[in-house]
């Protein structure tokens, strides 16, 4: 490792470190200030921390998503669903996909081809997890709002993968001149996420087995980090979702295992600045050039998401039958969206090439606004919600 790149994760932690202390000052959660100091110091703006920089610290990224997908897989727990049966999976579901038709449409009656209000459409499906647990970590954040949140955002990202794939075959059906097959188009993802959550669960009980041979917490602590970065390192691999293979890894490990708590209380002592550099990593890497070029598609896209995602979650839950808390304030905590819908562009750019500048730009800038304001959000939701103090 270079001195450059130690100086570059010097720089990461002093500005997470400097932001937080301030954002403080405003009472908005941690991770807001990572973002803004991250947004700060990047090569959109102060330029400490150059494009170069970020994209050669990429590992801190897939590091820091594989132990908050696995942190969410430990909510994943058999005598949860047993209790609340399958109210998660219902929300998830109906929060998705109206989201997806909510954008849909909302771009077709702007004037939008179907190709593109399709494929930028499902994409609206995905939520980021990681601003939510680090909101629920902070605060510590306990009660039926939070645990149906974890299990919903965790659920949420194979939703979105699905949708997205039929999106894809769809449009590209409509696009081509050649003949398509629609079948393999729309498998493929359900392939991809089977692949992806059965590998966890093989990997899962791998892990459950071996942390037997390792009483000693510093061992069982670098057993978890092998297995979380063996998961990820898979996933890549494979061309399959790194967080659905290690929220699996997770919620295998936490079924099977009675020494789980023990273990993920190791892991909350050594990822706080692992996450840290995250989100100023990620703060960093939010170019906030894009705004200007949001137009009428990005308002309609930025908008007619939340406003699907909200009355989604209210739906499944009360279609469900889920406490109130759950009905009212889930869905405003399901705002943030990241990692999966930029990855999402990189595949639309090849389904709708002719549309892949304008569907990049609206991602980068809802991503922009929902990470910045989403977090705040969360924070206020649950403690409405009464599950975080309203003092704090």
């Amino acid at each position: 490792m270079s001195l450059n790149v130690l100086y570059d994760l010097a720089v990461l932690l002093f500005a997470g470190l400097i932001s937080a202390k301030l954002i403080k000052k405003l009472r908005l959660p941690d991770v807001t200030g990572y973002l803004l100091g991250g947004l700060l110091i990047g090569p959109y703006l102060l330029g400490i921390l150059s494009a170069e920089a970020a994209e050669g610290l990429a590992i801190i990224s897939d590091m820091a998503l594989g132990f908050i997908a696995f942190t969410v897989g430990g909510e994943f727990k058999f005598s949860y669903f047993k209790r609340v049966g399958a109210t998660p999976i219902v929300i998830a579901f109906f929060e998705s996909i109206i989201a997806v038709l909510f954008v849909t449409l909302g771009l077709l009656v702007a004037g939008c081809e179907l190709p593109f209000a399709i494929v930028l459409g499902a994409i609206a499906a995905a939520t980021a997890p990681a601003a939510t647990v680090m909101v629920i970590k902070q605060y510590k954040a306990r009660g039926p709002v939070t645990e149906t949140l974890l299990s919903v955002v965790a659920i949420d990202d194979a939703v979105a993968l699905v949708a997205f794939g039929f999106a894809v075959a769809i449009a590209g059906t409509l696009n081509s001149t050649e003949s398509v097959s629609l079948l393999a188009s729309i498998t493929a993802p359900v392939v991809e996420v089977l692949l992806a959550v059965g590998l966890g669960i093989g990997i899962g009980f791998v892990f459950t087995f071996a942390l037997r041979f390792f009483p000693h917490r510093d061992a069982r602590l670098a057993l978890v980090i092998a297995f979380v970065f063996l998961g990820s390192a898979l996933a890549t691999a494979l061309n399959v979702s790194a967080l659905l293979l290690c929220m699996a890894l997770g919620a295998t490990f936490t079924n099977l295992s009675r020494t789980s708590a023990e273990v993920y209380s190791l892991c909350d002592q050594l990822t706080p600045p692992l996450f840290m550099m995250f989100f100023v990593l990620s703060g960093a890497d939010l170019n906030i050039t894009v705004l200007p070029s949001i137009g009428l598609i990005g308002v309609v896209y930025v908008l007619l998401r939340v406003a699907g995602k909200w009355s989604g979650a209210a739906l499944g839950a009360k279609l469900m039958k889920a406490p109130e808390t759950v009905c009212r304030y889930l869905g405003p905590a399901l705002i943030p969206q990241a990692g999966v819908a930029i990855g999402l562009t990189f595949v639309a750019q090849t389904v709708v090439p002719q549309y892949a500048e304008t569907i990049r730009a609206v991602i980068l800038c809802g991503t922009l606004i929902y990470e910045l304001v989403g977090p705040a959000i969360t924070k206020k939701t649950l403690q409405k919600a009464g599950e975080i103090d309203a003092g704090i």
